[in-house]
């Protein structure tokens, strides 16, 4: 189900903790929510699917590109996996580019836009825990139920916060407008408080829904806690909450690109997904709207995927991950930049080219698409014609967000430009996400081989021909080899490399490689290591530099900082380290 964006009335009129104007803090709003007539289990569950709705970033006080539930922009864009692509000169990207250069400062939109629909995503859930202590008609369970959901949601929304500045304020229930305590500092560590709405989540939340696809279930909190603890390096704590996930047997890896295809979401791979919908009355804004840049930019309407924009263009870093060994398919933990996977940078689309031979895990193709090889029902990608400036942009188009053209129109918005929005679900968290982070686990405090186990689970999928990229004569697109890995595990520090690696095969293009480079301590060393190569063919990296202490978390807005000040001029907020 599509969490329904009417409720959006009810919502934008009240308060949004720290997410608003000068002119909204100084003056009680005009159009506070009418908590007597929510105070209702109809209005209390329709104020729960408004905290949902902001799942996909889109709908609140602030929305766009910056804010899409993706974080395309922060993850992908700032951690190697791609570039920002288009044009060099393309005005609509200026303040993205900035995140590519680690140049975003204070006054950066996309800053502001993720902040404002995060705390507004925040005081939603907010909304549902206190106005649903004055309903009368709701039954014991069910206010458990709410609570938990809404518990789960506010975690996550601060979880996000988090991860993207690291010093941030909880708001709570309690915190208003009317109570006069909504000025809120960022001076404690927030992570105790995401734990205890998590854990109330997995005690209270049922093992499945009857409510709809996208709600919050105990399993979904327990993933949702594991991850807190993994961040925190409290593995200890996370490896109960993954071994009851993994032997519940509630999920099960599927075709690998089940996940991303909008006929099969909702799979049991399915863990957290933010549910998108088109054709649905809303004009496209249901429908992934976030990531509507993200498609071959070319603009040549039924040609290709998309009308817009040529953005979020796989970098030739991420393609060099998945060569692998030709005889035993595993990938070359060390030396996988050395030599470029082969590729076609400025030739023209008429000209010759013979795709890479060598041996490529299977997940590429699925993740990236390159000049030779089917786009899924598009024909093969024909390179040049289908990018901005390759010089640029570099040769690849992103894959993971893209609806094949016999979807177009009945699962893209037919009612918005281009088809550039669609039913296409943003994952959050996927099984095969969690087979990982209990292989991290089990490397850190458990066993080796058992981390070896996890890792084979997830590399067993990519090896199976059922799910590779096909040609139309059923043959392979590639010369695709995928090996599980037979030796024992005896270093620790082979183990943690194998699994890290891992992660970036499995999850490209998916939002998490930056915050994984960061939680882990490596973000100076991988990204520094990555511009050097890159810059030889991306010349405007030449001169950027990621600075340790200082880019591993972003700038919070100065709006922000600034409305944190009382009257007396003390500004409760502190901003972030800045070495730019």
């Amino acid at each position: 189900m599509k969490y329904f964006r009417i409720l959006l009335t009810f919502f934008t009129a009240g308060l949004v903790i720290y997410a608003c104007s000068k002119k909204y803090l100084d003056k009680r709003a005009l159009g506070e929510l009418d908590e007597a007539a929510l105070a209702n289990k109809k209005g209390v569950e329709g104020l729960l699917i408004g905290a949902y709705s902001l799942l996909d970033g889109i709908g609140g006080n602030k929305s766009g590109f910056g804010s899409a539930g993706s974080n395309w922009i922060y993850v992908s864009i700032c951690g190697s996996e791609a570039y920002i692509g288009s044009f060099q000169n393309d005005r609509g990207n200026t303040s993205i580019a900035a995140f590519e250069r680690f140049t975003a400062t204070a006054t950066n939109e996309n800053l502001a836009s993720k902040w404002g629909t995060l705390y507004d995503g925040i005081q939603r859930a907010n909304d549902v825990l206190r106005i649903m202590k004055k309903a009368k008609d709701i039954s014991e369970a069910d206010q458990k139920r709410i609570a938990a959901e809404a518990k789960f949601l506010r975690a996550h929304y601060h979880f996000e916060a988090k991860k993207m500045w690291n010093k941030v304020p909880y708001i709570d229930e309690s915190i208003s407008y009317t109570a006069g305590n909504y000025r809120v500092g960022n001076d404690k560590d927030i992570w105790p408080d995401i734990e205890n709405d998590l854990k109330y989540a997995v005690d209270s939340l049922p093992p499945t829904s009857d409510r709809g696809v996208g709600r919050a279930i105990k399993y979904t909190a327990m993933a949702l806690l594991a991850k807190a603890y993994i961040f925190q390096k409290k593995f200890a704590e996370a490896k109960p909450l993954l071994e009851a996930i993994t032997s519940s047997g509630k999920y099960q890896l599927v075709n690998y690109h089940n996940n991303f295809n909008p006929e099969t979401k909702n799979s049991s791979e399915s863990v957290f997904s933010v549910q998108m919908s088109v054709n649905d009355g809303a004009a496209g804004l249901n429908g992934n709207y976030g990531d509507l840049s993200n498609f071959p930019g070319t603009g040549m309407f039924g040609s290709q995927p998309g009308a817009c924009c040529g953005t979020f263009q796989p970098s030739q870093y991420l393609v060099n991950h998945f060569k692998t060994d030709a005889i035993t398919g595993l990938p070359d933990l060390d030396n996988f930049n050395v030599v470029n996977v082969k590729y076609d940078s400025a030739l023209k689309s008429t000209d010759p080219f013979t795709p890479y031979t060598g041996t490529l895990d299977s997940r590429l193709d699925w993740t990236v698409g390159r000049r030779g090889i089917p786009y899924l029902d598009w024909g093969n990608h024909p390179g040049n014609d289908w990018i901005i400036d390759q010089n640029y942009g570099g040769p690849y188009s992103p894959k993971k967000n893209v609806y094949y053209k016999s979807q177009e129109t009945h699962l893209t918005d037919a009612e918005f430009w281009g088809n550039v929005t669609t039913a296409n679900n943003v994952n959050l968290i996927r099984y095969a996400d969690v087979l990982l982070w209990a292989a991290e686990v089990e490397v850190e405090i458990g066993s080796l081989e058992k981390a070896k186990d996890y890792v084979n689970e997830v590399r067993r999928r990519a090896a199976d021909p059922s799910g590779w990229v096909k040609k139309a004569d059923g043959t392979p697109a590639a010369n695709y080899k995928v090996g599980e890995y037979t030796n024992a595990w005896t270093d620790k520090s082979f183990a943690i490399k194998a699994v890290r690696y891992e992660r970036m095969l499995e999850l490209a293009m998916e939002g998490h490689r930056f915050f994984d480079l960061v939680r882990w301590g490596i973000a100076d060393t991988e990204i520094n290591a990555y511009i050097q190569k890159e810059k030889q063919m991306r010349t405007y990296l030449n001169s950027v530099v990621f600075k340790k202490n200082c880019n591993e978390y972003f700038a919070i807005p100065q709006t922000q900082i600034d409305l944190s000040a009382g009257s007396d001029g003390v500004r409760k907020m502190k901003q972030n380290p800045s070495c730019n």
